[in-house]
């Protein structure tokens, strides 16, 4: 079935046609109907399947349908999302599928001044995308009315609940109305995500996609065992064989991710890296230069850049294994998204990442495959690198001017 077969309005089919929407996803086809009925939905679906596409479209159309009959400035659409970065990417997303029609989307989040968004809420709006801690923030100011609420969308609702915002959640239900239709979506499921959905959703139809696959069948996956201090030998490697090719690399931690950075700096790589600590301009201006092919490796944290989708990443690389099996699958599915192949190269360190790769690999439902890799080639990876060859060559340094002047590095010490 095409686009151009649904009961769309003339100007949604036009966006759609522009943007190159032809034929749906499993999850559109599948998430449209029962949507455009009313119905509330649970759609378990891996990411890059075009989950946005599949609750953005039936929404816009109701909305623009509704709008010719009558005008109203009240909120009809809430989409909850985790991060700032997505719901700038949704809000993308809402405001190109509407380009001409009279629906209006806007975000708000935190970490930014919260009065040109309010600014911009007086003015009246259609659909609110937000993280639910700035939402709950403006809501208990009276700058939100989520009274006639006519749509309720948890979009990455596995996330929320990792970052903590189910308390958020739970005090925001309380501002909508109980008549509402609800759209839960989730790459993963989880008892958690479970008790959530169910305590949200009224005789939801439940939706799943490739439940016994859940990463994408179009990406490519290898592991190298490497020591932890000598994964930066190995990154600058695939970086410097694959310098056209656009790199995603994830890390445990906002230090780590400031550590791989410097290291990659100091052996000529240019990287752009994003983490909670970072603001939010440089977050926003790191992505555009990513997505733009201008910087082409990007750093990440987990929390930083779930769900984000960022077009023709080549190849992501688990620079650290993640500490929970399910990352594993939202890391990975930045790349191979659509119909496009990619590739996942995770480093784990025997040492310490043994037991991490055994749950990503129960996860997963089958081992990935080891990449052969002699100790000659380890070897000669790290004696080549020009970081390992700077190193050396401080040292030496070091060392000669010790034996110049051995007094006076004593007289320093003390």
């Amino acid at each position: 079935m095409k686009f151009s077969q649904y009961n769309f309005s003339p100007d949604i089919k036009k966006n759609l046609e522009t943007l190159g929407f032809k034929r749906p996803t499993d999850i559109q086809y599948k998430a449209i109907p029962p949507i455009v009925k009313g119905e509330d939905v649970l759609a378990i679906a891996q990411t890059g399947t075009g989950k946005t596409a599949a609750f953005a479209i039936p929404i816009i159309d109701k909305i623009h349908k509704s709008k010719k009959n009558k005008s109203s400035k009240d909120i009809k659409c809430v989409v909850m999302v985790p991060t700032r970065e997505l719901a700038i990417q949704i809000t993308e997303v809402f405001q190109e599928i509407g380009k001409y029609t009279k629906v209006k989307s806007f975000c708000v989040f935190g970490g930014v001044e919260q009065d040109p968004q309010i600014a911009k809420l007086q003015k009246g709006i259609d659909i609110l995308i937000s993280t639910p801690g700035r939402m709950f923030d403006l809501t208990s100011q009276g700058y939100i009315n989520l009274r006639n609420i006519d749509t309720l969308v948890l979009d990455e609702a596995d996330h929320m609940l990792d970052l903590g915002f189910i308390k958020d959640i739970q005090d925001l239900i309380k501002f909508l109305p109980r008549n509402r239709q609800t759209l839960f979506f989730s790459a993963t499921i989880t008892p958690k995500i479970k008790k959530l959905a169910y305590s949200l959703v009224r005789k939801a139809i439940r939706i799943q996609i490739s439940p016994k696959d859940p990463v994408s069948r179009n990406v490519e996956h290898s592991l190298a065992y490497v020591k932890m201090d000598d994964k930066r030998f190995f990154l600058e490697r695939i970086a410097k064989e694959h310098e056209e090719s656009k790199i995603l690399v994830f890390v445990r931690t906002k230090v780590r991710a400031e550590r791989v950075h410097k290291a990659m700096d100091r052996v000529g790589v240019k990287t752009q890296l994003i983490h909670g600590d970072r603001e939010q301009k440089d977050r926003l201006a790191a992505l555009n230069e990513f997505k733009s092919g201008k910087v082409k490796i990007l750093i990440a944290t987990d929390v930083s850049a779930r769900g984000i989708d960022i077009p023709n990443v080549d190849y992501v690389v688990n620079y650290d294994l993640p500490d929970v099996s399910e990352n594993y699958v939202h890391r990975v599915g930045r790349t191979g998204r659509g119909v496009q192949k990619g590739t996942a190269i995770s480093f784990c360190c025997p040492d310490t990442e043994k037991e991490l790769l055994n749950e990503i690999e129960d996860y997963l439902g089958g081992e990935i495959q080891v990449m052969d890799i002699s100790h000659q080639e380890y070897s000669a990876t790290i004696d080549f690198s020009e970081d390992y060859s700077k190193s050396l060559k401080e040292l030496m340094e070091e060392a000669d001017e010790y034996f110049e002047n051995p007094k006076k590095k004593k007289r320093k010490k003390k």
